[in-house]
């Protein structure tokens, strides 16, 4: 299998390739890790004319700290985080879901933005992006603007990014002091596309009775699905197995999963109601005790 023919450009900064991108628009796509775009580009399901090649724009994989948030670089790559252990400590949704996400030649070389830019509904980070209330920072040779991760995904394998736009920053809100996280997912094998996965914060009182609760799903619909309405029957109350149990009907009845060849929508809607419980109940577990 072999690609149509295209141009390719090494971007030597991020001015370079936003100029790049205005003057050759949805013609011209930005090469980051390369593992969804160049698999489709070899299958021919992807014809872009121009590749614009931004692996040299360091200034966009940083990951930057601060009381509020944690700021990752669209070209952040997987392996930073894997091996970042004070990333992993303040986002544990990141910690549970890194070695589910394919496998270690293509965590090497996927990138944070990329994975989120193509925008499939089964990957793990734009459920653990709903969940955390990422913020996606855009720009373009014009200016920039940024988005609630709701508002970024539009539909399966759709995003908001225009035409001449990149995402180039992702903004991850830090869970409460007192809050623990759970991220699930069932796939055939490890390494696959999951079939379901859950992506739960849970955060408590002194007196353990919940005072938010985020709750995100993959693999479930066209996008990823913010579920943490849904799951809003818990604040006020005890993380019980009763209330847990309430909150897992709620969102399979919630939740309009196609199937695909692996499985039906009445099981992906019955393994969705399974994580969410075991997740919740993770998260919950993990709260560290009051003092």
């Amino acid at each position: 299998m072999k690609p149509a023919p295209f141009d390719y450009v090494l971007a030597a900064s991020l001015d370079h390739a936003l100029a790049l991108k205005a003057e050759h628009g949805d013609e011209a796509r930005f090469l980051a890790g390369g593992q969804s775009l160049i698999p489709a580009m070899n299958f021919r399901l992807a014809r872009p004319a121009m590749l614009i090649d931004i692996n040299h724009v360091s200034e966009i994989a940083s990951v930057e700290r601060s009381d509020k948030d944690i700021r990752l670089g669209a070209m952040t790559r997987y392996r930073t985080l894997e091996r970042d252990g004070d990333f992993l400590k303040a986002c544990p949704l990141f910690a549970d879901a890194l070695p589910q996400i394919a496998h270690p030649q293509i965590r090497n070389r996927g990138t944070v933005g990329g994975n989120l830019a193509h925008a499939d509904p089964a990957s793990e980070l734009p459920a653990i992006a709903m969940a955390m209330g990422a913020r996606m920072r855009i720009k373009s040779a014009r200016g920039e603007r940024e988005l609630e991760a709701p508002d970024f995904f539009v539909g399966l394998l759709t995003t908001d990014i225009q035409s001449d736009e990149m995402l180039v920053e992702i903004a991850f809100r830090k869970p409460p002091p007192r809050s623990g996280s759970c991220f699930m997912e069932l796939a055939r094998r490890r390494g696959d596309f999951a079939l379901a996965g859950v992506a739960a914060i849970v955060a408590l009182d002194d007196d353990d009775r919940v005072t938010s609760v985020r709750l995100a799903l993959c693999g479930v619909g066209e996008t990823p699905v913010d579920a943490s309405s849904t799951a809003a029957s818990l604040i006020g109350q005890k993380c019980t197995e009763k209330a847990i149990e309430t909150v897992a009907a709620d969102v399979q009845k919630a939740i309009a999963p196609t199937g695909n060849v692996h499985a039906s929508p009445d099981y992906q809607r019955y393994i969705a109601g399974v994580l969410t419980r075991r997740a919740i109940a993770a998260a919950h577990e993990r709260v560290p005790r009051a003092a």
